[in-house]
């Protein structure tokens, strides 16, 4: 929480004094989720409205990314292709449940153990978790920032966004992920196709809570 109301107050994002004393401690993670991989839970926070409780997941991953590129601790590289601006280039990949409006928390599993998947391979096994969206961004440049050090260091994957469906000239053409990566301390948001492995690469998971 303490990242979040210092980010707010950078930015100007306009999340309430009442939104940080409404929230309430998550759920734990369980043995069996350990035994899985998640290791913890993260608090997220949905931009915008597309309408009933759901919130933009567009502009809940731009304005951390935003974030990022303001900040003096963080070089920044972004693909062309990205353009959080339009939903024509970037959404949730359908069938991805919708993210909240306000804050909301998920159980994450960083997905070293699936470097070997595509994101395709990935969403068909996922049962009732998903991938990241804007989730991933605001875990970097915002509630982990030091994850962005273990990356630079190889001592954690890369991570495929498996929930950002990324189309690069904006034609319906959803056949890229966006990936978030961390190489000579230059943090990088790129692309990659979902048939194709990248090594490097881990997928995370969230679960909802």
């Amino acid at each position: 929480m303490k990242a979040w109301r210092k980010a707010n107050a950078k930015m100007r994002w306009g999340i309430k004094e009442k939104e940080f004393a409404e929230l309430q401690k998550p759920s734990e993670l369980t043995d069996s989720e350990r035994e899985q991989g998640f290791i913890g839970v993260v608090l997220f926070y949905g931009f915008g409205d597309q309408g009933g409780s759901a919130s933009d997941a567009a502009l809940s991953g731009r304005v951390a990314w935003e974030y990022a590129k303001k900040r003096w601790w963080t070089e920044t590289w972004q693909c062309e292709f990205i353009d959080f601006n339009s939903h024509e280039h970037i959404r949730l990949r359908p069938g991805a449940p919708l993210r909240l409006k306000g804050f909301y928390f998920a159980k994450f599993r960083p997905g070293d153990r699936i470097l070997s998947f595509t994101v395709s391979q990935f969403r068909k096994r996922l049962g009732n978790d998903t991938g990241c969206g804007p989730e991933g961004i605001q875990l970097l440049t915002v509630t982990h920032r030091h994850f962005q050090n273990l990356m630079n260091d190889r001592k954690m994957p890369f991570m495929a966004l498996a929930d950002y469906d990324v189309a690069p000239y904006g034609h319906d053409d959803f056949f890229d992920a966006a990936q978030l990566f961390c190489s000579k301390h230059i943090l990088g948001l790129g692309i990659g196709n979902v048939d194709q492995n990248y090594p490097l690469f881990g997928i995370p998971t969230l679960r909802f809570t």
